[in-house]
């Protein structure tokens, strides 16, 4: 399996948990080869030509077609398809590509963790953040981490601030300047497409219609949902649920009105293991069960 990362992230936390096992660990006790990836400007890629700045069409195409073509030809299990798990973002990124690269799928199932795909609801701060992409795309965004370590103590100090991200109820916080590692700094040109995207409702990348092209798609999809996210909210978290082609396409839906679960919540939380990696892992082995998992 691909696990992909989302917005302002690279790779780091899936290898790390403040308790228990992390996502890598975990999906390989189960058996699945477990390939985390860092994209362009994420962790420790390095770019070796090309612009800077990049877009929905540079990660989502080319750099995860070409990850995807290099776990194929490198994957122990000599399976021909990987499985893909999008995380937030990155589960938007593997929606554009099912649609931008439509003759080399080499994606099995897919798993989307609170990804969205049609801005059907919009958080008041994130819409305000977003409103407009002229400025989105001006603004060039550094020290991203530095302030993360800043902020976390102030906030940890008004949990209903993190409760939009997450909870510290059920988030071992102790940890943050390790987990603050998984920050990275966003990319103005594709803060500008977020923005126009947020706007018009549908995903289009470079005139392709990503929410209708979804239709075509057949590959076996999970729709990883929190009850109380207030990054994605569940209509937009649902929105590839109701527009994907596939036959075979169930809902996770986690957290309960006496345990709350908000975004990151579904990946470093207590209930993590639990609630998400879990049922998450039974759900792939049993698309896979007559052949072996990437």
């Amino acid at each position: 399996m691909a696990i992909i990362p989302g917005y302002g992230m690279n790779a780091f936390i899936f290898g790390y948990h403040p308790r228990g096992k992390s996502m890598e660990s975990y999906w390989a006790g189960k058996g699945f080869e477990v390939w985390s990836l860092n994209l362009r400007a994420q962790g420790n890629s390095k770019r070796l030509g090309g612009r800077k700045q990049y877009g929905f069409y540079d990660a989502a195409v080319t750099d995860l077609g070409v990850a995807f073509d290099y776990i194929v030809r490198n994957t122990e299990t000599k399976a021909e398809r990987l499985d893909g798990v999008g995380c937030s973002l990155g589960g938007t990124y593997l929606y554009a590509h099912f649609a931008c690269a439509q003759e080399k799928n080499l994606v099995g199932s897919v798993v989307a963790i609170g990804a969205p795909l049609k801005w059907v609801e919009v958080n008041p701060m994130l819409k305000s953040a977003f409103a407009s992409s002229r400025v989105a795309g001006m603004l060039a965004i550094r020290g991203v981490r530095p302030f993360a370590r800043l902020a976390v103590p102030v906030l940890k100090r008004v949990p209903k601030l993190l409760h939009v991200y997450l909870h510290p109820e059920i988030v071992d916080t102790s940890n943050m300047k390790e987990m603050i590692q998984t920050v990275e700094n966003p990319d103005r040109m594709l803060n500008q497409e977020i923005a126009e995207w947020v706007k018009q409702g549908d995903l289009v990348v470079r005139g392709i219609n990503v929410t209708r092209e979804i239709a075509k798609a057949r590959n076996p999809l999970l729709v990883v949902l929190s009850n109380a996210d207030g990054i994605v909210p569940e209509a937009t978290a649902l929105s590839a649920y109701e527009r994907m082609g596939s036959d075979i396409k169930e809902i996770l839906r986690v957290g309960t009105d006496a345990v709350p679960v908000a975004h990151a919540d579904l990946f470093v939380s207590d209930i993590a293991q639990q609630w998400v990696f879990e049922p998450l892992a039974q759900w792939l082995i049993a698309r896979n069960e007559s052949v072996h998992p990437i």
